[in-house]
């Protein structure tokens, strides 16, 4: 029994611990309140995430947009972080949607190295 504090190396862990299996079995029903419920075998829309994040950078962008002609009331309400935000939002959102076009890129060049 491990306590807490105490360090472990790999070769002491019993050797149900030691082996895992990487496997991804999914349930193929579900069984709630006496009714069953099938799952369907269905493949993802987005695999690389793409085109997720540049809608959600497209609608950051819009809400800027549109909150922009409406600074001055924004500013005597004490609510400019809502246009602030927006900017943040697509900002960042810039980063994440490099970040998955390099992932993407990246994933594509494996899968043709390893095809041929």
């Amino acid at each position: 029994m491990l306590t807490g504090g105490q360090h472990v190396r790999p070769g002491d862990l019993p050797s149900t611990l030691s082996r895992v299996e990487l496997r991804d079995d999914q349930p193929t029903q579900h069984e709630v309140g006496g009714r069953t419920f099938l799952v369907a075998d269905v493949q993802p829309l987005d695999l690389d995430g793409v085109r997720t994040v540049e809608v959600g950078v497209g609608l950051w962008l819009l809400g800027f947009l549109l909150l922009l002609p409406f600074y001055g009331r924004l500013a005597d309400e004490g609510r400019t972080w809502w246009l602030w935000t927006c900017l943040a939002g697509f900002g960042l959102g810039l980063f994440g949607l490099e970040y998955c076009r390099r992932r993407r890129k990246a994933r594509l060049a494996r899968d043709e190295q390893r095809d041929g």
